[in-house]
């Protein structure tokens, strides 16, 4: 009987181990290889970062303007959006929508963006097609067309994209409306779309002076990814983007500085949406201060869906809300968290308003678990590690770091960064971030309602 439990023991203590070193094997296996690229400037200015991957023939390229709705002046939004729909309008070479029939004619894909910060343009093609889209990268970064007509036209496209997508959904407007209330000189006020009335007074003399200061060489980065051989590659860049003309000025950064919030500030609104709205904001600091990191954690924490605090706290257990959630907004320049709650009744906005800051107050009393930090930096891990699995998101994480961060090395330590945060670091920045004069309470009432015990606007 002895022997056989000292044999058990020792089976169990064996299995034990085995499973102890799987595990250990699993961490140090969790964390992929590092990038492996090479980063260049071109005379011109253009950075340009390569990086060789033959898993698959093809080649996935990424072209980032550092430019976006931040860089535009009061009276004179959405023309950053505007240069995303303008840049497929075509070149001198290339005739109008060109671009996309070219590429999609080689079994290839091309798409783009723009957001605060950066407009973004990327092509993936077949990697014997790789100076095809150099070339058409080239033509429209020296060339582009910016006729009447064509200005005209996706003028009205980017306005009916605005009618659709914001001015005639319910809550569409939200998140203008958080902006435009907690910034007051920082071009982060202003939507990336931008305003009617901008789009319709905007010149074509504006547009083509917008295209002449931003879409130059010293203000892109290229990043290719895929099935080339790295000098062949760098070669044939500068074949065709070495000849794109240098800037003669250099790219203004002349951004206002938004001034500290001092005070609290609550303010109501009415919009014409079914139910009560109730947002909680805050000013926080920007992608790539140390602070942001374990702020991305707090929001997780906070308002990252359905198992989340707020959520569970106001939907599930108090019942005064319909839906809620928020997110941090960690971008090149300071920006806000914010929280919001679609008010059910009959709760009033006043104590739905009161629950949400009580939720974001006891972050900072009550420090989060080991479970929830675990939990959100496995999501991030995951996160970390699908990015990886395409050309398109290598490229994207290069040039994130680059543009964005000013220092392509982030592109990797950011994961070790996310590792070594610790509870206490998450309750730091809850108390230097979450108080009550950084915060903004916003109240949005339907059109024609009592206020429903909301505070009154001052």
């Amino acid at each position: 009987m002895t022997s056989r439990i000292v044999r058990a023991l020792a089976s169990g203590l064996f299995a034990v181990a085995l499973v102890c070193a799987a595990r250990s094997t699993m961490s140090a296996a969790v964390r992929p290889p590092k990038l492996q690229y090479q980063m260049t400037t071109l005379p011109n200015g253009l950075t340009v970062v390569l990086e060789e991957d033959h898993s698959t023939p093809i080649v996935h390229l990424e072209v980032w303007y550092h430019v976006g709705s931040k860089n535009e002046k009061p009276g004179r939004t959405g023309f950053a959006h505007l240069f995303e729909h303008l840049m497929f309008k075509g070149s001198k070479n290339v005739d109008p929508d060109g671009h996309t029939s070219m590429i999609s004619s080689v079994g290839g894909q091309s798409n783009a963006y723009t957001d605060d910060d950066e407009t973004v343009f990327w092509e993936t093609v077949p990697s014997q097609y790789l100076p095809l889209i150099l070339w058409l990268e080239a033509d429209r970064m020296a060339t582009l067309r910016i006729d009447k007509d064509t200005f005209t036209n996706e003028r009205q496209v980017v306005k009916e994209e605005r009618r659709m997508r914001i001015d005639n959904q319910p809550y569409g407007r939200l998140t203008e409306i958080i902006y435009d209330q907690a910034f007051s000189v920082h071009p982060y006020k202003h939507p990336t779309i931008g305003s009617m009335t901008d789009l319709e007074s905007a010149s074509i003399e504006d547009v083509r002076a917008f295209y002449h200061t931003y879409y130059v060489p010293a203000n892109a980065t290229l990043v290719l990814v895929g099935d080339f051989d790295t000098a062949q590659a760098q070669q044939l860049v500068t074949q065709y983007l070495g000849r794109v003309a240098k800037a003669e000025q250099p790219v203004p950064r002349d951004i206002p500085k938004e001034p500290a919030q001092t005070k609290e500030k609550r303010v109501t609104l009415q919009e014409p949406w079914p139910l009560p709205a109730v947002v909680v904001a805050y000013h926080i600091t920007n992608d790539g201060n140390r602070d942001s990191y374990p702020l991305h954690i707090a929001a997780k924490v906070l308002s990252d869906g359905e198992s989340s605090r707020i959520y569970k706290k106001l939907v599930y257990e108090k019942q005064l809300a319909v839906a809620a959630f928020g997110q941090a907004n960690l971008i090149e320049d300071p920006n806000l968290f914010y929280a919001v709650a679609i008010v059910q009744a009959p709760h009033t906005t006043q104590e739905t308003a009161d629950a949400l800051i009580a939720e974001i107050e006891r972050l900072k009393s009550e420090p989060i678990t080991e479970h929830e930090l675990q939990r959100t930096k496995n999501q991030f891990t995951r996160d970390y590690i699908t990015m990886r699995e395409s050309n398109q998101g290598k490229a994207a994480t290069l040039a994130h770091a680059v543009v964005i961060h000013n220092d392509i090395k982030t592109g990797d330590s950011e994961f070790d960064i996310f590792q070594n945060i610790t509870i206490a670091d998450v309750q730091r920045v809850a108390r230097t971030y979450f108080t009550a004069e950084n915060r903004l309470v916003i109240t949005l009432m339907p059109s024609g309602r009592p206020s429903a015990g909301a505070p009154e606007g001052r």
